[in-house]
């Protein structure tokens, strides 16, 4: 769904809440009803918008009633600054990205292992240690009876439950500090800007210099790349390329592909 249109859909603050209230257990139309405030018909044509735009699915259980979840992971960025409007529906959440790839961002985070991966070095574990355990026992006489007693598995769950929540809290924090760290950048791309367009003004259209000259640093070296990088026409993005040259900012290679000056 295109990105205007799903800002239109949660622009309605009770779709808003529905959301958030989904978000925490999926419900019917009645605990939608009474959570809201508001009649059975009017949560129904809610949960009908955001159904028909793939945020919201349904499944009906062994009473008959009919039980509306969250359907997937999206984010809504908008951006709102000087330098730009806009907004656009970001990728799904994945665990299988490859943060280490990432350019400009260090993350301090251990990767969960797998469960396989975990039963296996379990398993291992189990093995290696069972003589030395049965020993350990048969050697300690005034071992306490509800050591011996106790489930191995409970024991397991409890460590296992412990540790998720640990790694709950770190990477809560880690969402956090991403929030406060998209401030950061959204300031200092204001801040960049401004200063990148004072030093490149040129009767009103440094704007347009500036995220040319940017769309080269980044890679494009094209009249085709650029223009599709700074969604502007390829004749005014040849003219804008002239002048960054004409001021020695940019030069053509033999090969006639654009690139920064030394």
């Amino acid at each position: 769904m295109d990105s205007a249109e799903l800002l239109d859909i949660l622009g309605n603050e009770n779709r808003r809440r529905i959301l958030r209230l989904l978000s925490r257990k999926p419900c019917y139309v009645t605990e939608i009803s009474e959570y809201l405030g508001v009649s059975p018909k009017a949560v129904i044509d809610h949960l009908r918008k955001l159904e028909d735009a793939g945020l919201v699915e349904s499944r009906t259980d062994d009473q008959r009633r009919k039980y509306f979840s969250i359907s997937r992971n999206l984010r809504l960025e908008v951006n709102v600054s000087p330098y730009e409007f806009g907004m656009k529906s970001a990728y799904p959440a994945s665990t299988s990205l490859d943060a280490s790839r990432w350019r400009h961002v260090s993350l301090n985070v251990q990767l969960a292992a797998s469960d396989d991966e975990d039963s296996d070095e379990s398993d291992a574990d189990e093995r290696e240690g069972t003589d030395d355990a049965t020993d350990a026992v048969e050697a300690d006489d005034e071992t306490d009876p509800d050591e011996i007693d106790a489930d191995p598995e409970d024991t397991e769950t409890t460590e296992r439950a412990t540790d998720l929540a640990a790694e709950l809290d770190e990477l809560q924090q880690l969402q956090r500090e991403l929030s406060l760290a998209q401030r950061w950048v959204h300031g200092r791309l204001a801040d960049v800007q401004d200063r990148l367009g004072d030093s490149l003004d040129a009767n009103g259209e440094s704007r347009l210099l500036a995220e040319v000259l940017a769309a080269v640093a980044g890679g494009a070296t094209t009249v085709g790349e650029v223009s599709r990088a700074v969604e502007a026409p390829e004749h005014v993005v040849e003219e804008s390329l002239t002048e960054l040259a004409d001021r020695e900012l940019l030069k053509r290679d033999e090969s006639g592909e654009w690139e920064l000056t030394e």
